[in-house]
């Protein structure tokens, strides 16, 4: 069956061994040392919490602090010392703030955590990789195809390094998810027919302009709503429901996607150019289909999830019906924390020196969200080949608090968001 990859497998159950325990090796070396120095790059929420569960793997200390703005890196700063005390050790010198603030802070450490909107994770990965450091990093991994194509370089040479990259879709360490997995690959829903994957729910917090703010400060503050920073929520969220499919279909990518969307209820001033809703047809090398949603909207119908569509049955995480809609597994086991268990398996293989590189999985989901993106924008079939070689760099040229970051608003402070049908796919 097509879903029956033994070395894949192989892997999975490695994973979930690792994650069912501590590091076994805790008094292994590091850099000459028995402690992991640790370094925060991005202080927002997500930050703080990957922070707080590095700090949670014995061993660990947080040294070096970076981000764009100086209140988010002292309020994060305070929330991890208040609740690990002196494992967290950053003086002053060691808090940098700006948009070159990532490099001192990556200088500082053994271990950096990369937790900064994706907009900026590909130079940011690619100097952790140059510095010689092991990395944690948030989803999705950049927003656009140049972006993409740095990714996978700086991975290519993470591994001449023999350096560790973990990433932040959590679903892949995650037990019920990985019990459903190994159901499947004995044959429980037979061959792959199609998956169905939805983030669809109503939305996310918004951030208003004030007074005196630049330009470039507005979209830094609220940058869920510009692609050069985000890359749409079908690419910031919606990026793991995606990668499950891949995952589930034995590692594989779409090749094209044709789709469609706009906004219709998240409408005004304060969000910015993406879109509200989107609708995706997926198409894998096979001919099997994908189909996604992904939306923000309040009031109505919501779902998080995933379905795989085979021959025999479906799966759902956690659970396996036949045909005929009845039950016929669910995972009865102890479920885990997979953003906890992230962390540990980092660690782990750090210490036995083990070879674990999500960079490139990671990649390829990001731009399987990228692709979708760019077809319901235009309004075109876009193949994988375009959406990886594209030339379309979003990244402003320069990052300063005074420059343009690209999107304007119009005379009634409106962003224009792309109009399918009023451009090509370059």
């Amino acid at each position: 069956m097509p879903l029956a990859d033994r070395r894949a497998f192989l892997k999975a159950g490695t994973i979930a061994a690792a994650a069912s325990s501590l590091p076994s090796v805790l008094n292994a070396q590091v850099g000459g040392s028995d402690e992991i120095k640790i370094a925060l790059v991005g202080c927002g929420g997500r930050g703080s919490g990957a922070a707080a569960q590095s700090l949670a793997v014995p061993g660990t200390r947080l040294v070096a602090m970076a981000d764009a703005f100086g209140d988010n890196l002292e309020g994060a700063y305070n929330q991890l010392k208040g609740q690990f005390g002196e494992r967290v050790d950053v003086p002053q010198e060691r808090r940098f703030s700006g948009f070159e603030a990532y490099k001192q802070a990556i200088d500082a450490a053994d271990v950096v955590l990369l937790c900064t909107p994706p907009g900026f994770r590909p130079a940011h990965f690619e100097y952790a990789v140059q510095q010689g450091k092991h990395v944690f990093m948030e989803k999705p991994v950049a927003v656009d195809g140049p972006g993409i194509r740095k990714v996978i370089e700086a991975a290519k040479v993470a591994d001449q390094k023999k350096l560790k990259v973990v990433c932040g879709l959590q679903r892949r360490y995650q037990n019920s998810y990985l019990e459903t997995l190994k159901k499947i690959k004995e044959g429980a829903i037979g061959d792959f027919v199609s998956s169905q994957v939805y983030w669809v729910s109503g939305g996310v917090w918004v951030r208003d302009r004030k007074d005196g703010m630049s330009e470039m400060e507005y979209q830094m503050r609220n940058w869920y709503y510009f692609n050069w920073i985000c890359g749409d929520h079908i690419c910031e969220q919606h990026v793991h429901n995606l990668d499950v499919s891949n995952w589930f279909k034995d590692g594989q990518h779409p090749v094209k996607a044709v789709g469609m969307g706009g906004r219709t209820k998240r409408v005004g001033k304060n969000y910015g150019e993406i879109y509200d809703h989107f609708y995706v047809e997926y198409t894998y090398a096979d001919g099997t289909v994908m189909n996604s949603q992904s939306r923000h909207w309040d009031n109505v119908w919501s779902r998080v999830s995933e379905t795989i569509s085979g021959t025999e049955g479906n799966a759902y995480p956690g659970m396996i019906k036949d045909r005929k809609g009845k039950i016929i597994w669910r995972f009865t086991g102890q479920d885990n924390n997979p953003y906890d268990t992230e962390h540990v398996v980092l660690y782990d293989h750090i210490r036995s020196d083990t070879p674990i590189n999500n960079a490139y999985y990671t990649a390829e989901s990001t731009l399987t969200a990228i692709l979708g993106r760019m077809a319901c924008y235009t309004g075109q079939e876009v193949t994988w080949d375009q959406a990886l070689n594209s030339k379309i760099d979003t990244m402003p040229p320069k990052l300063a608090w005074d420059a343009d970051p690209g999107p304007k608003p119009g005379a009634d402070g409106m962003y224009p968001c792309p109009i399918p049908g009023a451009g090509g796919v370059a």
